[in-house]
Parts: C-alpha cells; structure tokens; sequence
C-alpha cells in the first residue's frame, strides 16, 4: 500500500501551504504529494492525471477537502 497526498489551488497567486503541511502531518512522503494550480472546473490538470495513472487498489489518497478534487461533485 502506498501513500498519496493531492493538492489544488485554484489561481497562481493561491498558497497551498497549509494543505501541504496538512498532508505532511499525516506522514505522505514528499514524492507522493501532486499539487496543480489550477481551476477545479474540470478533471484536466497535469499533476492529478499523474497522479490517478500512480493509485492501484490498496493505496490511501489523503486531501484536505473534498472540494480540492474539482467543483463539479457528480465527477469526483
């Protein structure tokens, strides 16, 4: 089982300090953690396909918020 972390932000100029701390404090290794800066106005972002192509059965994906996967809650 392998440990994964994602994080979104929906603009540049947002931080995504505090759900990377966040994560870390649950112990997901560095390597583990994807991150887009982008809207959650769909699923087409760069770092979350990395990241979907990684999860086999068995592994744990820790997100801040339910809402850090995309606004449109039918997809998620």
């Amino acid at each position: 089982m392998d440990v994964y972390g994602y994080v979104r932000v929906s603009s540049m100029d947002q931080n995504g300090d505090r759900q990377m701390m966040a994560l870390r404090d649950m112990a997901v290794p560095e390597k583990n953690i994807f991150m887009d800066k982008q809207s959650g106005r769909d699923f087409d972002r760069p770092n979350y396909k990395k990241l979907v192509k990684k999860l086999r059965a068995g592994d744990l994906l820790y997100i801040l918020s339910i809402d850090r996967l995309g606004r449109n809650y039918e997809e998620i």
